[in-house]
């Protein structure tokens, strides 16, 4: 039986959605290499909230949640089905685990989900359930709220954290030749070297990573890698770059 990862993917900048860069053929290369999934499970950055929530809706909305940008962004659409049977479903799951959680059938699909998801699967045929991120989890909560979802991977449901190993806005760089800086790359390097040789206590204590606030001023990007590193306990590295300077686009496989 195939069993699914779950993936960390650095969704970086909007722009990606029309600028595949390295990134896009990246995403591109984990659809060709994986079985199609049955359902794609996401917690994003983007979907803030004081509690867990689970998207129930049958068909969310793209939601454009960005300023700013070209015209030709504001016109994509992800149309992918919700999936309200396996978001009930993923409720009792982490009810059972202790995590109180509910149904929210309003929430429109921000751009941390569907703008991976253009690249990964364009056609937009499998169905997609998000899920908030509480602002009020610890790290290792959030952990125990990819562990509690692991057991979906044997069903063939793709789990997936969507923010960024770096994220700074204020240091970018929009040079095309940009140097990526010291603070960027150490931070970087030193989570990735963590989890491939399986520290992830190091990663979970994130507030003696090298440069934290430096690449983090907010946690709202690192966030949903702790949520992916719960869906499984090895690590292996998809891809990893640096975008405008400091914008680390690296993509985490947890088998």
């Amino acid at each position: 039986m195939n069993i699914l990862p779950g993936l960390f993917i650095s969704h970086g900048s909007p722009m990606l959605a029309i600028e595949a860069g390295q990134v896009g053929p990246a995403l591109e290369r984990i659809r060709l290499n994986l079985p199609k999934p049955a359902a794609i499970v996401v917690l994003s950055a983007h979907w803030e909230d004081d509690v867990l929530e689970v998207s129930t809706a049958v068909r969310p909305q793209t939601w454009h949640d960005f300023r700013g940008f070209p015209e030709e962004l504001y016109k994509i659409q992800y149309p992918a089905a919700g999936e309200p049977a396996l978001a009930e479903e993923i409720i009792a799951l982490l009810q059972h685990a202790g995590l109180d959680a509910h149904a929210n059938a309003m929430r429109p699909r921000d751009h941390g989900v569907w703008m991976p998801l253009l690249h990964m699967y364009p056609d937009a045929d499998i169905p997609v359930v998000q899920i908030s991120l509480p602002r009020f989890y610890s790290a290792k909560q959030l952990y125990q709220l990819g562990q509690a979802l692991a057991v979906l991977r044997e069903r063939q449901v793709l789990l997936i954290g969507s923010g960024s190993i770096t994220h700074n806005l204020a240091e970018l760089n929009w040079s095309d030749q940009a140097d990526v800086p010291e603070w960027a790359s150490e931070f970087r390097n030193t989570v990735a070297q963590y989890l491939q040789s399986g520290d992830y206590e190091s990663v979970l204590d994130w507030k003696n990573l090298p440069f934290l606030r430096r690449n983090h001023p907010t946690l709202e990007h690192l966030a949903p890698l702790f949520f992916a590193m719960g869906t499984g306990s090895r690590m292996s590295l998809v891809h990893s770059s640096f975008s405008m300077g400091s914008l680390g686009m690296d993509i985490y496989r947890f088998d």
